[in-house]
């Protein structure tokens, strides 16, 4: 069993920054797809941005692409997002996910969820 724990939210300023992380308990950290998802009130859960375990490729939410960077430290089984001049519309509840697959694209891809972290970007 894999836990994965968030932090890194809060409130911050529309144009401002946060960096979510994610602490994963796993000896095979390296070898996992890793992922962030946001979900809005009454909203599905939706990718933002995940890392393959090969190569480190990564892929991105169109409404994300140059304003956020998702990376990883596998020494320190640790997933991050850098979140840049955020706006509103980025607000929600991110989660970290984890996947036993070459690619993070939806819900089902993951195997593993963090209990998720709040953001809110106030206009």
């Amino acid at each position: 069993q894999v836990q994965l724990v968030e932090s890194g939210g809060g409130l911050v300023q529309e144009g401002g920054s946060l960096r979510l992380s994610c602490v994963a308990s796993t000896r095979t950290f390296s070898r996992l797809t890793m992922g962030w998802f946001r979900q809005a009130p009454g909203k599905e859960r939706n990718l933002v941005a995940a890392i393959s375990w090969i190569g480190g490729s990564t892929n991105y939410a169109d409404s994300v692409k140059g304003r956020f960077t998702i990376d990883r430290d596998n020494a320190k089984n640790t997933l991050y997002l850098q979140m840049n001049n955020l706006k509103p519309e980025d607000s929600g509840v991110y989660y970290c996910a984890a996947g036993w697959v070459s690619q993070l694209v939806r819900m089902n891809d993951a195997a593993y969820w963090g209990q998720g972290t709040q953001v809110t970007v106030s206009s």
